[in-house]
């Protein structure tokens, strides 16, 4: 498959994901925490851009993520170079988070351009189905400066461009449309296993705690 064709599908899934969305928006009743979002954080600042290309990049949930890809990849011997091994597995880890920096950027720096603000907000009150919706969603769309939804322009540009510069000094990555839009296609892939871990984590740590607490009552 092309990268175009691909890049096409993914604004057509933004798209229908945001109209899902309004649809969802319109159904809530206001004042019902049930059907709260997290609330819009503080104004994204240039220093706010620089932090979280840096927390995207080497933050726990992306390195979390990391494994699933590095692991797919490894599994299909792709590229073939690094062979499916655990010398290859973690080759891939390390490529992808180079990888994943270089995309970080170009987004942040696109993004500044027309006010993206492309830091995930959790929908923590919300049923786990359409949290489950919510992780898919924020992958392909993000927030404006008012704060409204918008296909994630600067990332479509950020994710296939990281790909390209970075094979520029990795020769071991061939540049072939398939192995390109493959590459996409795990980036997003990516995003949504990033944005699961910062979407559910912050629960299971909760639990861990409280029944930590819980324990520590039972037996003084």
């Amino acid at each position: 498959m092309s990268i175009y064709p691909l890049l096409a599908i993914i604004l057509t899934t933004a798209t229908a994901l945001l109209a899902q969305s309004d649809r969802l928006s319109a159904a809530a009743e206001p004042g019902n925490a049930s059907e709260s979002f997290q609330a819009p954080p503080r104004a994204f600042t240039m220093a706010d851009r620089l932090h979280w290309i840096g927390v995207s990049t080497v933050g726990p949930k992306n390195l979390a993520a990391g494994i699933f890809v590095a692991g797919f990849q490894t599994w299909r011997n792709e590229p073939e170079t690094y062979g499916p091994h655990w010398d290859g597995y973690a080759k891939r880890y390390g490529s992808r988070l180079a990888v994943g920096g270089t995309s970080n950027a170009i987004e942040a720096g696109f993004g500044s351009l027309w006010g993206e603000d492309p830091r995930y907000r959790r929908a923590a009150s919300q049923p786990t189905k359409v949290r489950i919706g919510h992780v898919v969603k924020m992958a392909f769309v993000t927030h404006n400066r008012a704060g409204d939804l918008q296909p994630a322009y600067a990332r479509y540009i950020a994710v296939p461009g990281g790909i390209l510069v970075s094979n520029t000094w990795r020769p071991d990555s061939p540049s072939s449309p398939g192995n390109v839009s493959l590459q996409v296609g795990l980036g997003f892939m990516s995003r949504i296993i990033s944005n699961a871990f910062s979407e559910f984590a912050p629960n299971i740590l909760q639990r861990q705690k409280h029944s930590g607490n819980s324990a520590s009552r039972e037996h003084p």
